[in-house]
């Protein structure tokens, strides 16, 4: 066994701590604290340790101490750099081949190809993720992990997804070699030492298996400051047995495990075993005029508004707005049959360029405290600049995301476009006060939506709950900068989960299908699409977006309390009434912002129906095939 790292993160659990340990903050001491961690904890941190051999082991403990030393090291190792413009925050600059999410090299692992991915038919290749036999992932294993972490620390993160009192959580404990993971883990999530208290026996937590990696022999050489093996990274979901290994990237989601790994891949294989949800959502409180709260549930991909709508600033009077969660949602139905909403997450992990006073002015005030910038630019005078951000005051200079010199009005981004901040939530001067209740908060409606230029109305309804599985089915987006995809292709994204799906997507539809009939008297919340990004002939946005889109929960909310003659329906689903939606003091096109094109929609109807036909296969749901048939009758209908 290694030399325990202790310092400020020495702790085993708060009985054997007093007993066994006298402790100086800083001073590492040579002792097995190993063997006191919960046994199933302690198998997990062994077997690692003899496959990835690592010079120390730092139990963590979550404290404000443990993360200053953690800071000074990675200051030290020049990780980071200070940015004595804002109190406490950091600048990393990653290496220019480690920046975003790599889905091509994210798999999930289980002995049947079926349970895993979709299965397409005549060979054509799958879009929905992608699968790995078992064998094939041991031996991914074997050819990265042997000795990776030699002469460094490996560093123990006990987590806990969602609230440490709610029943929704579940714990996860995360093994890395990257103390600036520990640190973001520390901002995304609840770490450390009440989170082993909680495990007691030590069983029934994901396992998660993180290193940076070493390239292999001959392989360029790291990045100074950001060691990681691009040409090798791989991310691996085991199902049967909860576990997450990632190698070779430091970066957002590869790294901090918790965030899509867990919450996401792990987290809807588990969730449809135990029936409830894990979703790609943003959960916001709306309250209206008289008072009366809501709360709604939205899934978007990408950079597509989910961080600006989870802090809207209304603009109609009397309307509030507080944030639950921006990005991941875990629901379930409770014994009244109300679906019930926590966010597991603790943090922010935000796209930063686009973000600005003018777009999302609650963000700008929330991250420029206790914050990790990563890829973003850097100013002279010990601040960020990102694109879309208000220009720095004269002769102030900037330095861009690879460290060079930059100038405003140049060809290149300044920022990265995938740059990020990493926030803690409890800052956020908008957070619902009920965003850590352990019961989780009620949900009134689930929207779905994307970048949709062309067709698109800007809000409309769904039928049913058959109806609204199909619309979020059948979501469709411009591609971001998160991925790997380059340019504005329009791609399928169905719930905005296609780089997340745990498990095979006609299961997943199917599994959303029964939540119909998933306990008595189920409360079903409405269903909507949203598209705020509809263009005019001249390649302008029709609706202006951000705090107007207030003026869309406005209309949900009187569908939401059945109010008559609030929609009329078209072949897609319910629109809003002229008489009905506000656009008072708006110049807007109303007609043609909620037209319903048959020739734009029976191409889209097509296209949507070789895509899960294509993809599904024999997989497909019969209410899903039921519904691509309804959408043709009815806008063959229409046409008549």
């Amino acid at each position: 066994m290694p030399d325990f790292d202790g310092g400020a993160g020495e702790y085993v659990s708060a009985r054997d701590y007093a007993q066994h340990f006298q402790r100086s903050v800083g001073s590492p001491k040579k002792l097995n604290a190993v063997s006191l961690l919960p046994k199933q904890v302690r198998e997990f941190v062994e077997d690692s340790v003899r496959l990835c051999r690592p010079s120390n082991v730092h139990i963590c403990d979550g404290s404000e101490a443990e993360n200053s030393l953690l800071i000074d090291r990675l200051l030290e190792n020049g990780t980071i750099v200070r940015l004595p413009k804002y109190k406490n925050c950091f600048l990393a600059r990653s290496s220019p081949r480690d920046v975003a999410r790599v889905e091509s090299r994210t798999f999930i692992c289980t002995a049947e190809r079926r349970d895993a991915v979709n299965v397409p038919r005549d060979a054509v290749p799958g879009q929905l993720g992608n699968w790995m036999s078992p064998a094939d992932a041991d031996r991914a294993v074997a050819e990265r992990f042997p000795g990776c972490m030699e002469g460094r620390t490996m560093y123990v993160i006990p987590f806990s997804m969602g609230p440490l009192d709610s029943a929704y959580s579940k714990i996860g404990v995360q093994l890395t070699d990257s103390a600036y993971v520990v640190c973001s883990m520390r901002v995304m999530t609840r770490m450390g030492a009440r989170v082993l208290e909680r495990l007691d026996g030590g069983e029934g937590f994901v396992r998660a298996l993180h290193s940076v990696g070493r390239p292999s022999a001959g392989a360029a050489a790291e990045h100074p400051g950001w060691p990681c093996d691009p040409d090798r990274t791989v991310i691996l979901h085991k199902l049967e047995s909860n576990e997450i290994i990632s190698y070779g990237s430091g970066y957002g989601g590869n790294s901090l495990l918790g965030k899509k790994c867990f919450a996401l891949r792990i987290g809807s294989s588990i969730a449809r075993r135990e029936g409830w949800l894990a979703e790609h959502m943003l959960i916001l409180g709306v309250t209206d005029p008289r008072g009366r709260k809501r709360y709604i549930v939205a899934a978007f991909p990408s950079a597509c508004g989910k961080t600006n709508m989870a802090m809207m600033q209304p603009t109609l009077q009397g309307y509030k707005v507080e944030c639950v969660g921006d990005d991941i949602v875990w629901m379930r139905f409770d014994r009244n049959g109300q679906l019930r909403a926590i966010n597991p997450e603790f943090g922010f992990f935000g796209v930063a360029p686009g973000t600005s006073r003018a777009t999302n002015p609650v963000a700008m005030d929330t991250v420029f405290e206790n914050t990790i910038f990563t890829n973003v630019a850097q100013t002279s005078d010990g601040g960020v600049y990102w694109e879309g951000m208000e220009d720095p005051a004269p002769g102030v200079n900037i330095t861009d995301w690879l460290g060079n010199p930059w100038t405003l009005g140049s060809s290149k981004p300044a920022a990265h476009p995938n740059s990020r901040f990493c926030t803690p939530a409890e800052q956020c001067p908008i957070i619902d006060p009920n965003w850590q209740s352990p019961e989780g908060v009620p949900i009134d409606a689930i929207l779905f939506g994307g970048r949709r230029p062309k067709g698109v109305p800007l809000v409309f309804e769904a039928f049913d709950w058959k109806h609204g599985v199909f619309v979020g089915a059948s979501m469709k987006s411009e591609a971001t900068a998160a991925a790997e995809h380059k340019g504005k292709v329009i791609m399928h994204d169905p719930f905005a989960m296609r780089p997340f799906f745990g498990y095979n997507f006609g299961h997943y539809l199917q599994h959303w299908l029964s939540m119909e009939t998933a306990v008595p008297h189920a409360k079903l919340p409405k269903m909507y699409h949203v598209n705020w990004f509809r263009k005019d002939d001249q390649g302008k946005f029709m609706w202006p977006g951000y705090g107007e889109n207030c003026r869309v929960l406005d209309w949900i909310l009187q569908r939401i309390d059945d109010e008559p003659g609030t929609a009329r329906p078209t072949p897609i689903g319910n629109v809003p009434t002229r008489e009905t939606f506000n656009v008072e003091g708006l110049q807007v096109d109303f007609d043609e912002l909620f037209s319903v094109s048959n020739d734009f929609w029976i191409e889209e109807a097509r296209e949507i129906a070789e895509f899960l036909y294509e993809q599904v296969d024999q997989d497909l749901p019969k209410d899903i095939h039921d519904q691509i048939g309804n959408l043709f009758s009815r806008l063959n209908q229409n046409n008549n």
